[in-house]
């Protein structure tokens, strides 16, 4: 009920179907209390509605283990989205996967979901699982098509609005009230009302009074793709995985020529290799070349696309050069590479060759 009187309160514009263009109508934002919704349909649903808003979106993420969903782009915004029903099986370990990735392409995690295991998520509100952003669907539409951002996220002890502490004190010295007198109009503590003004985050109810007593906006939104660091959880992500024993050949060469390798858990592909002085990433995968491979080759070409970075894949033998825009490399080749320029000629040459064929 708070949540929903402060919006209201703020004028937020309705999700209502009169008010939108009916492109923009999306199954995920008409689910009533209980009902159910396959995942594949969910999926389909976010990733209609990020299209709409002008992501341009990967291919969907389709092989297990996997951290996220589909990766979108919208100009130098990049999101890894994990899309679930009930955001309770979002585990510890897929987000420290996601917050490892978003360090290492540069992207934002990102769940969206409808529920847990006993509510519906309310729409306005960031919610966090494992140091991930959540939304809700009419969350996530509001903010990537409406451009309305949310105002409220959720912490322990209850739901918090971030206030504008100089036009606080602004508006409070305009009114001549002293700390004490607007102390006593909130039924707060005058060292409470102190820090509101120093940066402290106030419940939405105080903040609807405080709104309510002083006739004017003192609330900022919740910044979802930057980071905040008030609403963040501020640790870092756990350390990677351990080189898997069988890509140990393909770090080593990756390592030699100069890139910063980032084995990975549950992602489409085995590594991230980082060139921090040209601000370059590659996604690399290794097995032999099956079905399943040149499924996961052809993911990580998508998310490649999206994420600007190249991709590769280390065969045994390669019968071809590359497979969608992942450039297909033998393992033999790729122990001889002697320096950066002459792998990056080599992926240039393989995707090219594709291209012309």
């Amino acid at each position: 009920m708070a949540v929903t009187s402060f919006l209201r309160n703020k004028s937020q514009k309705s999700l209502d179907t009169e008010r939108l263009p009916a492109q923009t109508i999306y199954t995920t934002t008409r689910i009533s209390p209980g009902e159910k919704m396959s995942r594949s349909a969910l999926v389909g649903n976010v990733t209609a509605m990020l299209e709409d808003a002008g992501f341009m979106v990967s291919d969907r993420c389709a092989i297990r283990p996997k951290s996220f969903d589909v990766a979108a782009r919208r100009g130098e915004d990049v999101l890894l989205v994990k899309i679930l029903g009930n955001i309770d099986a979002f585990d510890a370990r897929t987000g420290a996967e996601m917050r490892r990735l978003g360090t290492y392409l540069n992207a934002t995690p990102l769940v969206i979901g409808l529920r847990t295991r006993d509510e519906e998520l309310d729409p306005g509100v960031v919610y966090f699982r494992n140091g991930v952003p959540v939304l809700s669907p009419d969350t996530a539409l509001d903010l990537f098509l409406e451009a309305v951002p949310p105002l409220i996220y959720a912490a322990p002890g209850g739901l918090y609005v971030n206030i504008d502490s100089e036009v606080l004190q602004d508006v409070r010295k305009d009114r001549d009230w002293s700390l004490g007198r607007l102390a006593k109009e909130l039924g707060v503590s005058r060292r409470t009302v102190s820090k509101y003004e120093d940066g402290m985050d106030a419940s939405v109810e105080v903040a609807a009074e405080l709104e309510e007593l002083f006739d004017a906006p003192l609330t900022s939104p919740v910044s979802v793709l930057d980071e905040e660091e008030s609403v963040r959880e501020a640790e870092e992500p756990p350390e990677g995985p351990d080189v898997d024993p069988d890509d140990e050949a393909i770090v080593t060469v990756l390592t030699r020529v100069g890139y910063e390798v980032h084995p990975t858990e549950r992602a489409p592909f085995k590594t991230v290799s980082e060139d921090e002085g040209d601000h370059e990433q590659v996604l690399t995968g290794h097995s032999e070349l099956t079905k399943t491979a040149e499924k996961r080759a052809r993911i990580m070409s998508s998310v490649g696309r999206v994420t600007r970075t190249h991709s590769v894949y280390v065969v045994e033998r390669a019968p071809r050069e590359s497979i969608d825009g992942t450039a297909l490399i033998e393992q033999s080749e790729m122990e001889r590479i002697e320096d950066r320029s002459e792998f990056r000629n080599l992926i240039a040459d393989r995707i090219e060759y594709e291209e012309t064929a």
